[in-house]
C-alpha cells in the first residue's frame, strides 16, 4: 500500500478514522493524506416568503485547524502527513480525490446513527462506499467505558 486517504470532519468517528489510517500508515510506510470538505455554498433562509440566499462558503479557521490537529497526531506517531481541504459535495470530492491522487485506500469514520436504512453507516460513508472503484474501510468511533449502547431507531 503507498497512499492512503482519511477522510475527516473532527467528529470521534473521524478521529478513529485518523487514528487507524495513522497506524496502517505507519505500518506500511505509505503516504498519509487527510482530507477535509467544506460546502461550496451556504444556505441562508430569509425571513421573507420563505426564500433563501445562496453565498460562497469561506471556510472557518476550524476547517484547517481539524486538519492540522490529524497531522499532529499522526507525526505523534512518526507519521508524516499531506492535508487538503476540498470544497464541494462530501461523497464526490472525497470519491474524486482519491481517483485522481491513485489512493489504495480510503478511510472514513461513521456515526452509524439513524433509523433502519442507515443502522449502521452515515450518509457520507455510505455515500463513498457506493461511489468509489477503490478499497473503502468504514471505522466506527469506540464508545467511551461504561455509555449506554447506541439505540438504533429501532424502538429499543
Amino acid at each position: 500500500m503507498k497512499r492512503i486517504l482519511v477522510a475527516t470532519d473532527g467528529s470521534a468517528p473521524a478521529v478513529e478514522a485518523e487514528k487507524f489510517g495513522i497506524e496502517l500508515a505507519g505500518e506500511s510506510d505509505a503516504v498519509l493524506v487527510f482530507v477535509h470538505v467544506v460546502p461550496l455554498l451556504d444556505v441562508v433562509p430569509a425571513p421573507a416568503f420563505g426564500m433563501t440566499s445562496a453565498y460562497r462558503h469561506e471556510p472557518p479557521e476550524f476547517d484547517r485547524e481539524l486538519l492540522d490537529a490529524a497531522s499532529r497526531r499522526a507525526a505523534v506517531d512518526g507519521v508524516i502527513a499531506e492535508t487538503v481541504l476540498l470544497t464541494g459535495n462530501a461523497v464526490g470530492e472525497i470519491v474524486a480525490y482519491a481517483d485522481a491522487h491513485d489512493v489504495d485506500l480510503t478511510v472514513i469514520g461513521t456515526r452509524g446513527h439513524g433509523a433502519v436504512a442507515t443502522a449502521l453507516l452515515g450518509s457520507v460513508s455510505r455515500g463513498v462506499l457506493h461511489d468509489s472503484t477503490r478499497p473503502v474501510a468504514v471505522v466506527r468511533a469506540v464508545a467511551p467505558v461504561g455509555a449506554e449502547p447506541q439505540k438504533l431507531g429501532l424502538g429499543l
